[in-house]
């Protein structure tokens, strides 16, 4: 199974993909780290977001994204256009998207511990979340 484990950043989605496979995780390299959405206010602007993402599924044939939740108030809630960079995704209906809960984050990570350090993926260190999120999608 091929996953894209998504984090959302204000106007950007950082991605890290994680494949496994007979029991083993392969992290494939991938063109794109990150995507942005550089007009908020413009439709045109969110379409061709879109656009670029569901070609990138495409062609790494993804088959699952896990986009990590956010909080909808609070302290550290997720602003407006991280909303809309979520609902974007969720709409493309070519892909099978989970949200992943801090709640269920934490207890596949308990359950499973990474059988790897972060810093041995050879990914940068901002894709840490969207990594762990792509882990837990697989274990859960």
């Amino acid at each position: 199974m091929k996953v894209c484990g998504v984090e959302i950043k204000s106007n950007e989605v950082i991605v890290s993909l994680l494949t496994l496979e007979d029991g083993l995780f392969q992290i494939p390299d991938c063109r794109v780290r990150r995507l942005t959405l550089s007009d908020i206010n413009s439709t045109q602007h969110l379409r061709d977001f879109q656009f670029a993402f569901a070609k990138l599924m495409s062609d790494y044939k993804v088959e699952k994204v896990a986009i990590k939740q956010r909080p909808m108030k609070g302290k550290f809630a997720g602003g407006a256009v991280g909303f809309k960079l979520e609902a974007a995704i969720e709409l493309i209906s070519e892909l099978n998207v989970d949200l992943v809960s801090a709640t269920k984050s934490k207890q596949v990570l308990k359950d499973n511990p990474m059988p790897v350090e972060f810093s041995a993926t050879g990914l940068k260190a901002f894709q840490e979340t969207s990594f762990t999120t792509a882990y837990v999608a697989c274990m859960a």
